[in-house]
């Protein structure tokens, strides 16, 4: 019999059989196993061991892959390079030119028989196809760059994608050791603990659990908490979140075979399927709209969403009531949220789009009709001109080869718009905040969504957490309060009466949790690492100080041992455990927040070790005298208790019992205890954190710390910070004084008077997460300063969820961070540091600038361009800068500029300067007075050239030329001296803010000055060996010079604009003022306008044109998801019976379970989802390639979906 690593290769037990125990829930699930033999017999047929784990040998580990697979959900393959050119192709304005330089080629060569052409010509029809092909060349370029970037950017995504997973470890236990490993290692048959904030990686069976309530609502829409125990409900599945508890369980499924697996195999049948489905579901969708025109809205019927994970769905709670009657309610083992833990519903609170998106997408918009009426009358001005002075001046009749004629004038107009569209921009911004993000990952950024990026240099606020962000988190007791003797020092255990001295240890290493430990520092010098919760590290620490080994005390009492466990949350403030006593009885350990602890206090151990009463004076006195000046140095103190259970006759502070206590009664159980000691730990100030605040305060933005500590350790705190200022007026509240203060007689929060509190408020302590949500809503919701603030917050806990989705920008800690506050952050700062945050600012300030930069070049060019183009066209009938030429301009103004603008690296100036704020001008007046000033020198030197230059020059006039009249000298002198101003402009587009030193740090940036160097060498090539291709005659040496001199008359011109006074300007002059929401007719535009359910209606064809650089926009700047291909187009598989349950599934799994893995902020109700999914903005805005408008085949927007008829049949199979 074959044989790995000395035990049988053949499993007790098959992948198929382990697949089908996990379709069981509740009590059927605890029947499946006991039908194993039990949880330790499921353990056996696996050959792991409950306490040992896996041998952890490597031949064992690759049987296990081979037989039951890997933890990887492999993703969908990226979009090839050769398709990304295709939909860069699609592109309205290039199919146009790729027509009309076809036309022009085709026309080129076509020689009509009829007519005796005059010799004359023969040489130049000769070059007459240059000019098509040189055209369709330009194109290619343009579309190969495009798609390179968009190939680029996927590849970054993907490898931001890859850190994020890589950074999710776990814990299991493997040769009788805890350690982490990654969550694509893990195999069926590991031994796994977990724990409160967990998101699960893989499906087990619990082995044993304490206290465990997990969230199931990603999977099956329940909002309610699922109680989990061997005995009540033992299958844990992946992409569930744990909130509340621990426990350890065997993995029996692991990556496809995982539910979460299951779903994501079935999305990737669903795309394939859906395809051929697309027709017949819009048949039977506009049937199921007609019979039911309920209202699809998704409004939550006033459940509140889960702490933490991902914003719940308001379509579970509305499959909830429509489903109530087919709900199995079986094992009663729901446990209703309780309200003071979770955040107020939010009905439909989807992120704004980022105020940058905003305003560059009105801004698209609006330039895009500019150009485009300018590009249409330019060509109509044109075609009028020839057709009057041809057919009616000169009477001549009409030739085929006129044709020639009208398409070369077409081409101008289409170009004249490719130069007017600033498809370069959204462009920029991709840039700039691609290569933002992939430099704050080495300031310890991750960011999980792009716009984060730019909303930071934003903020006007950071709510901030105290432990592990303005502290080290590396927590040590330093004070002790132990029998009436109070140390300064730590005490050794001889100084501590015996008994007492063995109630603390014993009290201390059980009532811990076991995935807290110390290990020894790597190098012999080192100080020891702490794993797990740190609170409970200094305590064990504070055990082995006294000379006692607390993992002895574990291995004597193993967890399987607990009775009962009071696990640790935001409402008790304490941790409970509970073990049977060796002669009979129970004996239960408490810890917890001293205050709180205090209060269920009746004994206390006084001198000698001799149990006193505690009485109320007594409880004051300790508080006055022992804690409070604790606190006041900062100390964060916690109380040690316990309370015996006995059997026989009962001493002085024991109870008497005759059968099991009722342990759900907790109020009963956790009174009339004994106090053991008071312990003060110390969390010391990150020595660089004062330094960030004060550049924070400097930048405008308010610090304000949040925190559940006691009110004097978090003034102590927040005062060596710098968060409190001597002199200033400030405020500093707990928790239910900042309740009390905003809420009216009725206990509901009132935004007046919220307005009253935080505008001073500096230090919330004692605060639930609920205060926490409500300070960052009632402070982004206020309407008290001019600007609306914009707020970052900080968070580690499950129950920070809330707080992080709502605020502007969610920063989760990576360190201390829970796998959920994680999944509901925009930016995980991977060192938990406060002074990375301060850095986020400035990158987040410099993508603003950088963007600013760009606009300010771009909209130079594109207005010289344009009016050159049109005024040409109307006074000298032909446009002096020809076709290829403006494609050439658009491609150094474009990509190029966008390229060079978008990688200056961030100053600290930039923290000197107040937030911008939501209404600040996207163009400012300076910025403006610079577009203006430079606009008017280069037409005043293009105008000058075109009309007398040749005369002053002395070289022939290009004016009037015939149609097919080779390049002239004078022309390429007015084509080159502009892009001379051009290029010498981007160098005085560096500074926005009217600073004069345009030089200043230019060499900081290679980027830049490489593709300066590149594009004026190109540049002369064009010029000198351009020829008919690029309409183009070799120039002189002092021809040359003269171009030279006028571009340098740009960087002059500019030190003289600069001169001008901006405060004199009209406020006119800058754009982009108001507020964000006075944009949202521009978004919309690209959003909304296809999604009402007479979608059937299809754009007006104008629209088009600028939806497409608009969505551009919108795919750059929201982050693309992997998987996303597979969302946008969820349409549910057609029903059939074998393929129910697993349809059921992937209806349900529309819900963030899968969203959740990839972090993706949507919060749409299923009704939404279903009818939204395959609309233009979906597409547009959540995948991770570009599509745009244009290519969207109509059939693919989907009116309503009879809802109820699913979810009703989802609800049958889920609620098992």
């Amino acid at each position: 019999m074959a044989t790995i690593d000395g035990r049988p290769a053949q499993y007790g037990i098959s992948l198929k059989q382990l697949r089908e125990l996990m379709e069981h829930r509740g009590r059927e699930g605890v029947a499946m196993i006991g039908e194993f033999g039990g949880i330790h017999e499921l353990c056996k047929k696996l050959y792991t061991s409950p306490n040992e784990g896996l041998s952890g040998s490597k031949a064992d580990e690759e049987h296990r892959r081979e037989t039951f697979g890997s933890n990887i959900i492999p993703p969908k393959p990226p979009k090839t390079f050769l398709t990304l050119v295709w939909e860069a192709l699609q592109d309205v304005t290039l199919i146009i030119l790729e027509v009309a330089a076809l036309v022009s080629l085709g026309l080129s060569f076509y020689k009509p028989a009829d007519e005796d052409a005059p010799v004359l010509q023969e040489e130049e029809e000769h070059h007459g196809w240059i000019e098509g092909l040189a055209i369709l060349i330009s194109v290619i370029v343009v579309v190969i760059v495009t798609a390179f970037n968009d190939y680029s950017k996927e590849r970054q995504f993907r490898g931001l994608q890859n850190r994020i997973e890589g950074e999710h470890k776990f814990s299991v236990i493997r040769g009788g050791e805890v350690c982490q490993i990654s969550v694509g290692d893990i195999l069926v048959g590991d031994i796994a603990q977990i724990k409160y904030g967990d998101l699960l990686p893989a499906d087990g069976c619990l082995i044993q659990s304490n206290d465990l309530k997990v969230d199931e609502s990603s999977l099956t829409g329940e909002s309610d908490h699922v109680k989990k125990g061997p005995d009540v409900d033992p299958m844990v599945l992946s992409g569930t979140h744990v909130m509340e508890g621990s426990g350890k369980m065997i993995v029996t499924a692991v990556g496809v075979n995982s539910q979460a697996g299951i779903i994501f195999t079935l999305l990737g049948a669903a795309v394939d399927e859906q395809e051929a489905e697309i027709k017949k579901m819009k048949k039977e969708a506009k049937k199921a709209s007609k019979q039911t025109n309920k209202s699809l809205t998704g409004e939550s019927d006033g459940r509140t969403p889960m702490k933490g994970s991902q914003a719940q769905a308001q379509a579970s709670s509305q499959r909830q009531t429509v489903s109530e009657g087919t709900k199995s309610e079986s094992d009663g083992n729901h446990v209703p949220q309780s309200s003071s833990t979770s955040a107020p519903a939010e009905t439909g609170h989807k992120k704004e789009k980022s105020v940058l998106q905003a305003k560059l997408t009105k801004l698209a918009i609006q330039i895009g009709y500019a150009g485009s009426t300018i590009a249409v009358l330019t060509v109509i001005i044109l075609i009028i001109q020839f057709c009057i002075k041809t057919f009616v001046i000169d009477e001549k009749p009409w030739k085929n080869t006129y044709a020639n004629n009208l398409v070369k004038h077409l081409i101008i107009g289409v170009t004249v718009l490719v130069v007017a569209v600033p498809e370069g921009l959204p462009l920029a911004v991709t840039l700039s905040l691609a290569y933002s993000v992939k430099k704050m990952m080495k300031d310890n950024n991750l960011v999980r969504h792009l716009d984060a990026c730019e909303t930071m240099g934003n903020a006007t606020a950071i709510c901030s957490d105290k432990t592990g962000t303005l502290t080290t988190n590396r927590m040590t007791v330093v004070q002790s309060y132990i029998c009436e003797k109070l140390c300064k020092v730590l005490p050794t255990l001889s100084d501590i009466p015996q008994h007492v001295g063995n109630l603390i240890t014993m009290g201390i290493s059980v009532n811990s949790a076991y995935t807290s430990n110390i290990m020894g520092g790597k190098n012999p010098g080192d100080l020891p690492i702490q794993v797990g919760n740190k609170t409970e590290c200094s305590l064990l620490g504070f055990v082995q100080a006294l000379g006692v080994k607390y993992q002895s005390i574990r291995d004597e009492i193993p967890e399987d041992k607990f009775t009962r466990v009071y696990t640790f949350n935001s409402v008790r403030k304490s941790m409970g455990t509970v073990i049977p006593r060796p002669n009979g009885g129970y004996r239960l350990y408490t810890k917890g927040a001293s205050e709180i602890i205090m209060k269920k206090c009746a004994f206390i151990y006084g001198h000698e070790g001799t149990l006193e009463k505690f009485t109320r004076d007594m409880q004051e006195r300790l508080i006055r005298e022992v804690i409070e000046p604790m606190a006041c140095d900062g100390l964060r103190t916690i109380s040690v208790a316990y309370r015996d259970f006995v059997p026989g006759k009962a001493a002085l502070n024991e109870v008497h019992i005759d059968g099991e206590p009722n342990w759900d009664d907790e109020e009963n159980i956790m009174s009339n205890l004994t106090c053991l000691c008071v312990v003060g730990i110390e969390d010391p100030v990150r020595p660089e954190v004062p330094d960030a605040i004060r550049k924070c305060q400097r930048a405008g933005i308010t610090v304000r710390m949040v925190t559940g500590d006691n009110i004097n350790t978090a003034r102590s705190i927040a005062s060596k910070c710098g968060i409190l200022r001597p002199n200033e007026d400030f405020l500093i509240l707990e928790g239910k004084e900042f309740n009390r203060r905003i809420r009216d007689t009725n206990g509901d929060i009132q935004q007046h008077l919220i307005d009253k509190v935080w505008p001073k408020l500096r230090v919330l302590a004692r605060s639930s997460p609920t205060d926490k949500y409500t300070l960052v809503k009632g402070i982004i919701d206020s309407a008290v300063s001019e600007n609306r603030e914009v707020v970052a917050v900080t968070g580690d806990g499950t129950n920070d969820g809330p707080a992080l989705k709502k605020a502007d920008v969610g920063f989760a800690m990576g360190i201390a961070g829970t796998d959920v506050a994680k999944e509901a952050s925009d930016i995980i700062l991977t060192d938990d540091n406060f002074s990375s945050i301060v850095k986020a600012v400035m990158w987040g300030r410099n993508v603003y600038d950088s963007i600013a930069k760009f606009l300010q070049f771009q909209l130079t060019v594109n207005v010289v361009a344009v009016i050159v183009a049109f005024i040409g066209a109307c006074a000298i009938q032909d446009s002096p800068l020809k076709a290829v030429q403006m494609l050439w301009v658009n491609l150094i103004m474009d990509t190029l500029a966008s390229l060079a603008l978008a990688t200056e690296l961030p100053t600290p100036d930039l923290l000197l300067r107040k937030p911008y704020g939501r209404t600040k001008p996207l163009i400012s007046r300076t910025m403006m007075k610079n577009i203006l000033g430079q606009a008017l020198y280069q037409l005043f030197i293009i105008f000058s050239l075109l009309f007398v230059g040749d005369s002053i020059l002395d070289i022939e006039s290009g004016r009037g030329q015939e149609l097919n009249a080779g390049p002239t000298q004078h022309f390429t002198i007015i084509f080159n001296t502009f892009v001379m101003m051009t290029l010498f402009n981007e160098i005085n587009a560096r500074k926005i803010h009217g600073q004069r030193n345009v030089i200043e740090g230019l060499l900081t940036n290679p980027i830049f000055y490489t593709i300066w160097i590149f594009t004026m060498i190109s540049q002369v090539l064009i010029i000198q060996y351009g020829k008919m291709a690029f309409s183009t005659k070799a120039l002189s040496l002092d021809q040359w010079l003269w171009c030279v001199f006028f571009g340098i008359g740009t960087l002059v011109w500019g030190q003289l604009i600069t001169s001008v006074p901006t405060r004199k300007l009209p406020k006119i002059l800058s754009w982009g003022r108001g507020h964000p929401e006075e944009y949202t007719d521009a978004m919309n535009l690209g959003e909304e306008r296809f999604d009402s359910i007479d979608s059937d209606k299809k754009p007006r064809a104008g629209q088009i044109l600028w939806i497409r650089g608009l969505t551009r926009l919108q795919t750059q700047i929201s982050v693309p998801v992997i998987g996303g291909e597979l969302q946008e187009r969820l349409i549910p598989v057609p029903y059939s019976k074998s393929n129910t349950d697993q349809a059921i599934r992937v209806v349900n799994a529309f819900r963030q379970g899968l969203d959740a893995r990839y972090g993706e902020h949507t919060n749409t109700s299923l009704a939404e989802v279903l009818r939204k999914q395959t609309s233009l903005s979906k597409r547009l805005s959540e995948t991770s390639s570009i599509e745009y408008a244009d290519n969207i085949p109509d059939e693919l927007t989907i009116p309503e979906i009879d809802v109820e008829r699913l979810s009703s049949h989802s609800h049958t199979e889920t609620a098992v």
